[in-house]
């Protein structure tokens, strides 16, 4: 769950996103530290969230495997944002994916899917792809600046009542609001 300090579905984002820097920097392990570092200056724009040539080039050099489980059979490109949930063709919002976790994870989102225990062991590159596709439809939609207070607002158009209920997190704000309006 993110700290108070994250006040806005933006800010949820950098956070998540800050989580993935630390974890490349520190070999898998969270660094709280570094993350509130990280986040900070990505919010202040200090620093920016990677290129997509760059990630693109970095998803070039990865093993040709299913992203969420490493298999090697009946791969398919997979969307991360299911086009019938607003998801495009295009190559970012692209990975592959066993038939065994497509058929498993359906039009679901990515967090919704691994929950809140996993989705921290999703590749790191996938991660910054997924992370980048949910702030371009919060942008989109003009849901960036939605703040905590305001989160209830959001849960009244959500498709993820049920699995926050599950996870006890409901109106609040987690990586879960990230994926309420698709």
């Amino acid at each position: 769950m993110p700290p108070k300090y994250v006040k806005s579905i933006r800010e949820e984002i950098l956070y998540e996103y800050a989580k993935l820097m630390s974890r490349t920097v520190f070999k898998g392990k969270l660094n709280y530290g570094f993350i509130t570092d990280r986040f900070k200056a990505l919010r202040d724009g200090e620093i920016t969230i990677s290129g997509t040539t760059r990630e693109w080039q970095r998803e070039q050099q990865l093993p040709q495997e299913c992203v969420f489980c490493g298999s090697t059979s009946e791969l398919q490109m997979d969307h991360l944002i299911p086009r019938n949930r607003g998801g495009s063709d295009a190559a970012d919002n692209m990975v592959w994916s066993c038939r065994s976790c497509n058929a498993s994870r359906c039009d679901r989102g990515i967090f919704e899917w691994l929950g809140l225990e996993e989705k921290d062991k999703l590749h790191r590159l996938v991660a910054g792809k997924y992370l980048k596709e949910l702030y371009d439809l919060h942008e989109r939609a003009g849901t960036l600046d939605i703040s905590t207070h305001e989160i209830p607002r959001l849960c009244e158009r959500c498709n993820n009542g049920a699995t926050c209920a599950i996870w006890g997190k409901e109106h609040e704000l987690t990586c879960f609001c990230l994926e309420s309006i698709f």
